[in-house]
């Protein structure tokens, strides 16, 4: 009796597993806080997604908007695998909207210590310039 009880907890186990405390809306996600910095040429923001490796970070650029998701990915020991875990690793996931001043064909980003870092450039047009005046 004990091997059908067993069995039965692992079923119900990898069903709470996959429908989560979301199940039936959309995915729940932590929201990173974000600081954003202007200077004369671009803007810079620095996002906190403590935990999330680099390949399980995506950054989407579809015409105006910029969306950040990032997922942790949890520690086990090798060989090993959770048939119970209380623990819920998050789902980082912004977006913003971006000014048609900015190039995001040249997008620069750098993961490092859990902080994002992203430099967006202004586009040539919208950058400040000298101009020279020459007297007539």
């Amino acid at each position: 009796m004990s091997k059908e009880i067993t069995q039965r907890d692992k079923s119900e186990v990898a069903a709470e597993a996959n429908a989560g405390p979301s199940a039936g809306s959309i995915d729940r996600a932590v929201t990173p806080a974000v600081d954003v910095f202007e200077d004369e040429t671009g803007i810079t923001l620095l996002a906190d997604m403590p935990g999330v490796p680099r390949d399980q970070l995506e950054l989407h650029v579809e015409g105006d908007s910029l969306l950040i998701e990032g997922s942790v990915q949890p520690l086990t020991p090798n060989g090993m695998e959770a048939i119970y875990a209380e623990l819920r690793v998050p789902r980082f996931r912004r977006s913003f909207t971006l000014s048609r001043e900015l190039d995001t064909s040249k997008i620069d980003a750098n993961l490092k210590d859990g902080v994002l870092m992203l430099r967006i450039p202004k586009q040539a047009h919208a950058q400040p310039r000298r101009i020279a005046v020459s007297a007539a």
